[in-house]
This record gives structure tokens, C-alpha cells and sequence, in this order.
């Protein structure tokens, strides 16, 4: 594996941070033949560990096709928490980002969680270091604390709500609707959406996605001239340029969800480009088209995929779970703040998901 520099803090990276010259330690390319061979080994060590693998929709096809050949599960950040809680496996292989194997530890410290590497982290949770976090939210004590997933533990710590992108306006607007002021973390672009979409009183920590601030609003409108039959599927943390010429903004779940549910052929998709795979796979007769960053050789800093999710790779996955190692500690008393505000989302989302099969149950009738 070979291992190149990431600079988070350089303004133009002239091209060369896409993964395919990567910032990190992304995992060289696998055949078809070797990915088979790759597959089996550690679908053998996933069995004799007693172990399954929770994979987000970002890091490689293989692994997502791993993860659902074994009983695992790929799936957004908030099905990965829940998932991850519920199974009774007691080791589990999170192949995602850090925070989401942190989140998997809080909500179940007493189970194994092992990560093909530590080391793929994300640039929201970058940055928003836990002590200036802290020290923000003690300047506006008034304010109820949401942070979003994409946070570490000690940030979900000082967090009242943790919220995903699948359930942030739901609780937003609970929380407006009780009276409450936001103080909101670390998003931005997400942030002023669910700003605007609900009328809540929201203070902003101005942080951003590498991936999702990309995309650019005039060279997504020049695409849908293309493609005028097309709908555009956004993601909320994209800038406001680029919500604004949406057909669909949501989720990575409502995104696939839009695909395989439309009537449309073509699909502009602005979100990491890892989503693809599994869209491919449910509604493989859509036309999916990425939408438009900088671009490779201009001011690219992603080009449409973490080069953190990037660093999930089968041979990666395979030392772990030989070795037992990297695995995720979270010291206790972190931990259980955390599992507090984690517990509030996972618990009103279950209330969301009763009273919606009961109003459901009810209209069939």
C-alpha cells in the first residue's frame, strides 16, 4: 500500500488529491479474480471471528458486496448505528469512517469494533476540534447542542441531539416547534438547509464537506442542459447552488430510494460517487450521471469521492480482522455523554418510524 501525504489545509491542490493520486493509504486495485480470492478469505475470517461486517454506501463495491454476501449490512450512517446496536455479533468490522466506528463503540462498549484502518477520518470532523466546540457552545449556553454524524465522540459529547442527514429535519423541527433555539455543528450547507426548510433559530459552526462542497451550481446547471430529462438527486450538505437546482435533496438512503423508485431514466447524482455501485445494482437500468466538481486537474480536492471512505479495502479488512487490530476505544465517561444524544435520535426515530406504519395501517384501511 503505498502511503502519500494529505494536506487538509492546502487551498488548491492543483489536481493531484483526487484518490487516484491520493492523500493517503489507499489500497492499490484489485482484478476480478483477486477481489473473488479477497472476498472468500475474509468472508472465512468474518465467520470464524464471529464477526459482521456494517459498511457505508462511500467505500468500495467489494466490500458492500462483502458486507451483504455475509448477513452484513451497507447502508447510510444512521442504519449503520442501528445496526450495529442490534446484531448480536460481538465483534464488529465498520468499514466506513472513524466516526462511524466511534458510534458503534458508544452505542455498544461491551462489543469488539474493528476498522481496516483507523487512519480514514472526515473532513467535518476535522474540523471541529472537541475543545473549540466546547468552548462555542459554553458562549451560547441558551441554545440546544445538534451535531451532526459526522463529529467525534467528544463532540457528540457536549451534544444534546446527534443527527443524521436521514432525520436532522424531523428533529430540528421538534425542537423548534418546543421553543428552542439550535446551536449547530458542523455543517454548514446542511445547517442552512435545515435552517431554511424549517424557520429554526440556528447558529452555525461554518464547517464543510471535502466531497460535497465541490460541486458546483453553474456547472450543474450547463449538465442538465445536456440531460434535460434528468432528474438531479442532491445531497444537503452540497452548497445552496446546488440544492437550488435539486429534483430530490436527502439522504444517501433517499437518494438510492429516488433511483430505484423513479419514473425518470436519467439521474444526475451529486453526492459521493462510492453511491453509485449499490444504485447500479438496485435500478440497473437507470442512467446515472455524476454531477460536475472542479474537476480532475483543476482545484479538485475529492473529485466526487472521500479519499478517507477510499481507504477501505479488502486486504486492509482482511489484517484486522487476522490481527484483532485497529480496533475503536472511547474512554467511558466520553462515552457515555455520547450514547445519550445518540440514544435521543435513535429512540425518536423509532417513534417516527411507529406513528408512520400506524398512519399507514390506517389509510389502508
Amino acid at each position: 500500500m503505498e502511503s502519500l501525504a494529505f494536506d487538509y489545509t492546502r487551498q488548491d491542490a492543483a489536481g493531484t488529491s483526487c484518490t487516484a493520486q491520493a492523500w493517503a493509504q489507499v489500497p492499490d486495485p484489485v482484478s476480478p479474480a483477486q477481489a473473488q480470492a479477497l472476498k472468500a478469505q475474509a468472508a472465512e475470517l468474518l465467520r470464524a471471528r464471529g464477526a459482521v461486517l456494517v459498511a457505508h454506501y462511500y467505500v468500495d463495491g467489494h466490500l458492500q458486496d462483502l458486507a451483504l454476501e455475509t448477513g452484513g449490512c451497507v447502508a447510510d450512517s444512521l442504519e449503520m448505528a442501528r445496526f450495529g446496536r442490534d446484531h448480536a455479533a460481538q465483534t464488529l468490522a465498520v468499514a466506513g469512517v472513524r466516526f462511524m466506528g466511534e458510534t458503534a463503540k458508544i452505542l455498544s462498549p461491551e462489543k469488539t469494533v474493528l476498522m481496516p484502518t483507523l487512519e480514514a477520518t472526515c473532513s467535518l470532523d476535522l474540523g471541529c476540534p472537541a475543545d473549540d466546540f466546547a468552548a462555542f457552545c459554553d458562549a451560547h449556553p441558551d441554545r440546544k447542542v445538534v451535531v451532526y454524524a459526522n463529529t467525534s465522540a467528544a463532540v457528540k459529547a457536549r451534544a444534546d441531539w446527534m443527527v443524521t442527514s436521514s432525520c436532522a429535519l424531523e428533529i430540528v423541527g421538534h425542537l423548534k416547534a418546543q421553543g428552542h433555539k439550535i446551536l449547530w455543528a458542523p455543517d454548514r450547507h446542511l445547517g442552512r438547509y435545515i435552517q431554511e426548510q424549517t424557520g429554526a433559530d440556528m447558529l452555525m459552526w461554518q464547517g464543510d464537506c471535502i466531497v460535497h462542497n465541490e460541486f458546483k451550481g453553474i456547472e450543474l446547471q450547463l449538465l442538465k442542459e445536456q440531460y434535460p430529462q434528468a432528474l438531479v438527486l442532491v445531497h444537503p450538505e452540497s452548497p445552496r447552488a446546488v440544492v437550488e437546482l435539486a429534483d430530490v435533496v436527502g439522504s444517501t438512503s433517499a437518494l438510492i430510494k429516488a433511483v430505484v423508485e423513479g419514473q425518470a431514466q436519467d439521474y444526475i447524482v451529486a453526492t459521493d460517487n462510492g453511491i453509485l455501485h449499490r444504485m447500479r445494482q438496485l435500478a440497473p437500468g437507470k442512467n446515472l450521471i455524476e454531477a460536475p466538481t472542479a474537476g480532475n486537474g483543476a482545484t479538485c480536492k475529492s473529485c466526487a469521492h472521500c479519499p478517507w471512505m477510499a481507504m477501505n479495502g479488502l486486504r486492509n479488512l482482511i489484517s484486522c480482522l487476522e490481527s484483532g487490530s485497529p480496533s475503536i476505544t472511547v474512554d467511558e465517561p466520553v462515552r457515555q455523554r455520547a450514547q445519550a444524544c445518540i440514544t435521543r435520535m435513535l429512540d425518536f426515530t423509532a417513534q417516527l418510524k411507529t406513528r408512520a406504519a400506524l398512519q399507514s395501517g390506517m389509510g389502508a384501511a
